[in-house]
């Protein structure tokens, strides 16, 4: 049994969530910005469907990117090389994630509907949530979403409609929060994608005591600006 959340109803313990569906801890509740950080703050995460309940989710194992542990392929670092692409911050937020509910290949759906993309962008506008852009030639044409919380950064979704755009903003996240001293990003659920970039699971007991550490920081609350010239003379 997962436990019904109404607007003062506290998360129940991470230990509660069922192991199959692997992580469902709780139902209900409300996207308000209050409720998502305080999920954040304690590894869990809403995903569920357009006109169904809420559902908040903190899967065992967690899929993490220790940020010093990015792996760069030869043919990535070949296409960082090239120049050809510019990368924004915070400059088309509601654009990357409608870009990331965009149709794609055997997938039916999308949980990143308009409720979802209404409540991110609270964050955002709040300085909270973040979005790192891949632009070619004017055109936005890959990147990522997700919040930030003292010292973790907690992604949410990232597409691309040319090769390796995903993979450049990702590259830039990684490097960047590793440089201002962030100690993960979340990434949720195990993909061969995110695998191939140095992500690995972790307990969600360990997890949990990573963001007990990392979130307990100074909020920064503010528009991203990134050093654009890194990596790209490396």
């Amino acid at each position: 049994m997962i436990r019904t959340l109404f607007s003062d109803t506290p998360f129940p313990p991470l230990e509660q969530a069922l192991i199959e569906p692997n992580g469902l801890l709780a139902a209900g509740g409300d996207l308000s910005p209050e409720r998502l950080i305080s999920a954040y703050q304690q590894g869990i995460f809403p995903w569920f469907n357009q006109g169904e309940v809420i559902l908040w989710w903190s899967p065992n194992p967690r899929m993490v990117l220790f940020p010093q542990e990015l792996k760069i392929s030869r043919s990535l670092h070949k296409t960082l090389k090239k120049n050809h692409y510019q990368i924004r911050t915070d400059s088309a937020f509601t654009q990357v994630m409608q870009a990331c509910a965009a149709p794609r290949e055997k997938q039916t759906g999308t949980w990143i509907h308009p409720e979802m993309v209404a409540a991110y962008t609270t964050l955002h506008q709040r300085g909270i949530a973040h979005s790192v852009e891949t632009w070619v030639d004017g055109e936005l044409v890959g990147g990522l979403y997700g919040v930030a919380i003292g010292k973790a950064f907690f992604g949410e979704s990232m597409f691309s409609r040319v090769p390796d755009a995903s993979k450049i903003a990702l590259v830039y996240l990684a490097r960047q929060l590793e440089r201002q001293g962030y100690g993960l990003i979340d990434c949720q659920m195990k993909t061969a994608h995110l695998m191939s970039m140095g992500a690995r699971e972790i307990p969600r007991l360990q997890f949990s005591k990573l963001l007990g550490k990392l979130t307990d920081q100074p909020e920064q609350n503010r528009k991203w600006h990134f050093d654009f010239t890194w990596p790209k003379q490396q």
